[in-house]
């Protein structure tokens, strides 16, 4: 794999991205938290659009992955900002695709940049997973000691500081209407121990669209990453193309 680009920006880290050119609107996968653009599915939807010849770009937040930075300084808002720093970068209409944290991201870059973002692929999203996906102890903890540790999905321990949680605190999106109108399609698996499945059905109602599709995958875990899951992913990005 070639060496990824980097956009420099004054006073702030590098952000290491990778763009692929192509036909039609972009992708821009966003990964989760304590991902990288190199994951088992950002590098299958690449492979895809390759195949395609769809355009897609790719990249890492600030303190992960090849960008530069500590993760541990990273927020919610800082990342939201790293995304629209390279979309602002581009031109012409994007379909986002989250994982995760992306999931969440996806929404508030939508909310950001209306005239740019035309579609939206959810993959286990987790919007104000700062709100649910802690308990009351670890939240206390979270603002005594300023972080924690917990088991990460991809090995080892994962911090979470209290600066990311207060940021994802002032993010949160489903306690009303969410105010984005295109297309949406949203992958969540049934037997996912990070987010519960009863949170793709909130974020049903809660936004405006009225082109919103939700696939239930009963044997579904949180990464989504088999080739059966993979195949289904595909496939949405595919037929959300089709009706731009």
């Amino acid at each position: 794999m070639s060496p990824p680009q980097f956009l420099e920006r004054p006073g702030l880290p590098p952000l290491a991205f990778r763009f692929r050119e192509g036909r039609g609107p972009a992708l821009l996968f966003l990964p989760g938290y304590g991902s990288d653009m190199d994951g088992t599915k950002a590098l299958a939807i690449d492979a895809w659009a390759a195949r395609a010849r769809r355009p897609i770009l790719r990249l890492d937040y600030s303190g992960c992955g090849q960008s530069g930075g500590r993760f541990e300084e990273g927020t919610l808002t800082r990342w939201r900002d790293d995304v629209l720093a390279l979309v602002d970068q581009t031109s012409g209409p994007l379909v986002l695709v989250g994982s995760s944290m992306g999931g969440w991201l996806i929404l508030l870059v939508a909310l950001a940049r209306p005239d740019r973002v035309v579609g939206l692929v959810g993959i286990a999203a987790a919007p104000d997973f700062t709100d649910w996906g802690f308990t009351h102890d670890e939240k206390i903890a979270i603002l005594r000691e300023g972080r924690i540790n917990r088991p990460s999905d991809y090995g080892g321990s994962m911090v979470t500081t209290r600066a990311f949680w207060q940021s994802g605190e002032a993010h949160r999106l489903l306690q009303r209407t969410i105010l984005i109108d295109c297309p949406v399609r949203l992958l969540q698996g049934q037997r996912d121990p990070v987010v519960p499945w009863a949170t793709a059905l909130h974020l049903v109602e809660r936004l405006r669209s009225a082109d919103v599709q939700l696939h239930l995958i009963k044997d579904g875990d949180h990464r989504l990453s088999r080739d059966s899951d993979i195949a289904l992913l595909i496939q949405a990005i595919e037929r959300l193309l089709e009706t731009l």
